[in-house]
């Protein structure tokens, strides 16, 4: 009887094991050349200025994560920063040029945010005490931080129509602010100049051409007052959405070797409470658009600012706080860890995420401060991905995104491999493109199939993946699914296994598995995998 039972129901299951969608293809990765280069801390995560009483869609997600009222003696804080060994923090956000620094002469009164009526964001102006500027750069410096810190570029000016500002930029409280920090030794990697002023402006704008002259101010009060210094610290601007008039004319006005880095801003997912969220992060042509404005940036640096390197000085995926029960959920991760390989395919140097901690798109949960699963696919690519990029081509299904890299602290390849497909399992072999003279596309990851069919023809198996000793015999490979298969999980597992803190409330373990490396790729439905390459022979990464 139970033999018969068995039987029928392995008889059953047939027609479901039959129709199991899988696609073949071939990813072919160019180790000959590098494309673009990264920051070694590419991966950045921001500390907004939010109050617990900021507020979007009837919520109030911010709770007190802010610059000013963070709690910095939460062990996993300090943790979660200390797993990256060293991890960019940017400090910025919509209320950044409200922020008044209590220190030297300053020329009005330092009170706490507020909700203002008709203040910009709704918000008064905010104080920042000398006090909390010391505890948090001994929190940095404890946890190995690398700072850019957003200043006010609105203090003193005065709003002329619309959302336009005008008049002078007063500098004395930004000058004193700096005297400060480097009379008390404080490390700060770089100076960024006000947050979304550009073209139209979120709330407030200024005209390109008077922002620049600031940005000429700004460089020489930095050169000066670190002189003799052993490090000067960038500067970094506008930390807006790209506008190719607005920022060209800032280059062109700035000059050369004034700006270091010029930084922008994406929420290319739309609005928070957007109820096609998750489709669109499922959507490679919805994910694809956004290519553009980091195509049309490198090249107005490229053509106006050679001096200037790009950056992504922050980005939430979806504006308003982040879209509930989805920006802190594993299908995020889709979204961020595409558009981390996208932005570093065009030559975007840092890329800086909203946020660390603070409303639905912290990489740590609100209050709990446990990490969400974006925290995790930030630490795998910190970890895994070197700076050196390199060209990625396949004829695999169009739901596959592949980005590939220079492994970081050591010989190889590291292979990016994201299957937005919620049916199709994908199986792939991965081939060396200096082995059959392919030419892969920079701009698109496309190569055409009689391409990979000469490859395929060309390329005796193994042959450009070396496995010459038991050492390099096989991969690694770190595969990211959600918990039960819910895609809108908090919990993301790797490798079979939830990835939660330890009972001593530790980051836990992020453990590959090891693979033969001349066995195929097998990428299951709506999943994400790190394959690690020990031996691919790539010229590019010596």
């Amino acid at each position: 009887m139970e033999f018969g039972m068995i039987l029928i129901l392995f008889v059953a299951s047939i027609p479901t094991i039959l129709a199991e969608d899988i696609s073949y293809g071939t990813i072919v990765v160019d180790g000959t050349t590098s494309i673009a280069q990264t920051d070694d801390n590419f991966v950045c995560a921001t500390i907004d200025w939010w109050p617990h009483d900021k507020c979007d869609y009837k919520q109030c997600p911010w709770h007190y994560t802010s610059t000013i009222t963070l709690d910095l003696s939460h062990p996993i804080l300090t943790k979660a920063i200390q797993a990256f060994n060293r991890l960019r923090i940017r400090i910025g956000g919509s209320l950044q040029d409200q922020v008044l620094y209590n220190v030297g002469n300053l020329k009005s009164p330092c009170h706490p945010f507020r909700k203002m009526k008709h203040g910009l964001f709704g918000f008064s102006k905010g104080c920042l005490q000398m006090k909390r500027w010391d505890e948090l750069n001994h929190f940095f410096n404890a946890t190995s931080v690398m700072l850019t810190f957003g200043l006010n570029a609105l203090y003193g000016r005065h709003k002329l129509k619309g959302s336009l500002w005008g008049g002078e930029w007063d500098s004395s409280n930004a000058e004193d602010f700096i005297k400060y920090s480097i009379s008390k030794g404080y490390q700060i990697d770089s100076w960024e100049y006000g947050n979304e002023l550009s073209g139209n402006g979120v709330g407030a704008h200024v005209h390109a051409d008077r922002y620049g002259k600031d940005l000429i101010h700004l460089k020489k009060i930095i050169k000066e007052l670190y002189k003799g210094s052993q490090f000067e610290p960038l500067l970094v601007a506008p930390g807006g959405f790209f506008n190719q008039q607005w920022f060209t004319k800032l280059l062109q006005v700035s000059g050369s070797n004034v700006l270091d880095a010029i930084s922008h801003h994406i929420y290319n997912l739309g609005a928070g409470s957007d109820p096609k969220l998750v489709s669109k992060i499922l959507d490679p042509n919805h994910l694809n658009k956004v290519a553009n404005t980091f195509i049309n940036l490198a090249r107005t640096v490229q053509t106006h600012g050679p001096w200037s390197s790009a950056w992504v000085g922050e980005s939430g995926g979806a504006y308003n706080s982040g879209g509930p029960h989805v920006s802190d959920t594993f299908v995020n991760s889709f979204w961020y860890l595409d558009q981390l390989g996208m932005a570093s395919k065009y030559h975007t140097k840092v890329y800086c995420r909203q946020t660390l901690i603070g409303g639905n798109y912290g990489l740590l949960n609100a209050t709990t401060y446990v990490p969400n699963p974006d925290y995790y696919s930030a630490l795998l690519w910190h970890r895994l991905m070197g700076k050196t990029v390199l060209a990625v081509g396949s004829d695999a299904s169009p739901f596959l995104r592949s980005y590939a890299h220079c492994s970081k602290g050591r010989i190889g390849v590291t292979l990016l491999v994201i299957n937005l497909s919620d049916q199709t399992k994908i199986i792939t072999d991965v081939q060396n493109g200096m082995n059959n003279n392919i030419k892969l596309a920079t701009e698109q990851q496309n190569i055409s199939r009689k391409s990979f069919s000469w490859c395929l023809k060309n390329t005796a198996s193994g042959a450009e993946i070396k496995a010459s000793s038991d050492k390099y015999s096989y991969r690694e490979e770190y595969h990211l699914t959600p918990k039960n298969g819910y895609l809108q999980t908090r919990t993301m597992v790797l490798n079979g296994i939830p990835l939660e803190l330890t009972s001593t409330g530790n980051i836990p373990r992020l453990d590959p598995i090891r693979v033969n490396v001349k066995s195929p790729i097998s990428i299951s439905p709506l999943s994400i995998a790190f394959i690690v390459f020990p031996n691919f022979v790539a010229p590019a990464c010596r």
